[in-house]
């Protein structure tokens, strides 16, 4: 388990899949990241559970330590070994969760993880470039856009483009 102040990161529980079940069913939510398709119980229940493990991935719960509560998610996926990189996803599930610093202190105990568990020297990311909260904690968080992809994403009646954004460890950067 990984401990911060406010949140903690941790195994994905069988409680937690009513909740990641609802999260994915959230239209409001999908026009951030997604076209919205109405989940299927089992694809989701495949996501969360698979049967075999994953090395390429890995999916921790963020958690309110006073109660263990789950308020959102961390996916690493695409981990390669070889490239020392990954894809790295976050989201807080709750509106009411939303806005306290809760995400920017599990996107940083991700990046940790991913720097210090997983020995990776790469992590990227998009964002819909009207993801204007996300993009402000990724930069903050140190990522830089590395280009644009117009108009990628048709979502909500309209195009918009999706920003691919990379942080590169600090004391593992070439120039």
């Amino acid at each position: 388990m990984l401990s911060g102040r406010n949140v903690i990161l941790g195994p994905v529980l069988p409680q937690d899949f009513s909740l990641l079940f609802q999260w994915a069913d959230d239209l409001e939510a999908a026009q951030y990241k997604e076209t919205y398709r109405p989940p299927l119980w089992k694809q989701q229940e495949d996501l969360w559970f698979p049967r075999l493990p994953d090395p390429s991935r890995v999916l921790l719960i963020i958690r309110r330590p006073e109660t263990s509560h789950a308020i959102g998610y961390v996916q690493i996926w695409n981990i390669d070994a070889v490239h020392q990189s990954a894809i790295l996803g976050l989201r807080i599930g709750s509106v009411e969760d939303r806005g306290h610093g809760l995400g920017k202190e599990a996107f940083e105990l991700a990046i940790n993880y991913c720097w210090n568990h997983l020995h990776l020297s790469r992590i990227a990311l998009s964002v819909f470039a009207n993801n204007t909260a996300a993009i402000a904690l990724y930069r903050k968080g140190g990522f830089i856009e590395e280009g644009r992809l117009k108009q990628a994403a048709f979502i909500d009646g309209q195009w918009v483009d999706i920003l691919l954004m990379a942080l590169i460890h600090p004391r593992r950067q070439h120039f």
